[in-house]
C-alpha cells in the first residue's frame, strides 16, 4: 500500500463556518471557520487552517493544539493566570485541561494540529 503526503494550504478549500456557541461569548459575536484538511484512521489526529472574526469567549481544551498563527492576533487567558497575546508568525501549544478564555483581537487565520 502506497501512503500519500497530504499539502496543507494556508487559503485552498472550502470552510465550514459557525458561530462561537452564544452561551460561551463573553464579547462580541465571533464567527470561527474550520477547514481540516486531514483525520487519522483512528480520529486522533486533525490538521487544518481554521479562522476567526473578533471576539472573546470561554474555552475547556479536551485535547492537545499545536497553532501557527498565519495572520491576526489572539490572547490566551488561563483562569487564574496571566494572560499571552500571540500574533501573526507565532507558534505555540495549547495543552489538554486548559480552561479560560481565547479573546480574538484582530482576525486571525491559523494551522491547527489537534492530538486526543
Amino acid at each position: 500500500m502506497t501512503v500519500q503526503t497530504i499539502a496543507v494550504r494556508p487559503r485552498g478549500g472550502k470552510a465550514e463556518k459557525a458561530p462561537i456557541d452564544a452561551r460561551k461569548v463573553l464579547a462580541g459575536a465571533p464567527v470561527t471557520g474550520t477547514r481540516n484538511d486531514f483525520t487519522n484512521a483512528k480520529g486522533k489526529f486533525h490538521c487544518g487552517v481554521w479562522t476567526s472574526s473578533k471576539g472573546k469567549w470561554t474555552v475547556k481544551y479536551g485535547e492537545d493544539e499545536f497553532i501557527v498563527l498565519l495572520a491576526g492576533k489572539v490572547k490566551l487567558t488561563p483562569d487564574g493566570g496571566k494572560a499571552k497575546t500571540y500574533k501573526a508568525g507565532d507558534a505555540f501549544v495549547i495543552p489538554k485541561g486548559f480552561t479560560g478564555t481565547w479573546e480574538t483581537l484582530e482576525p486571525i487565520r491559523k494551522y491547527y494540529a489537534i492530538a486526543q
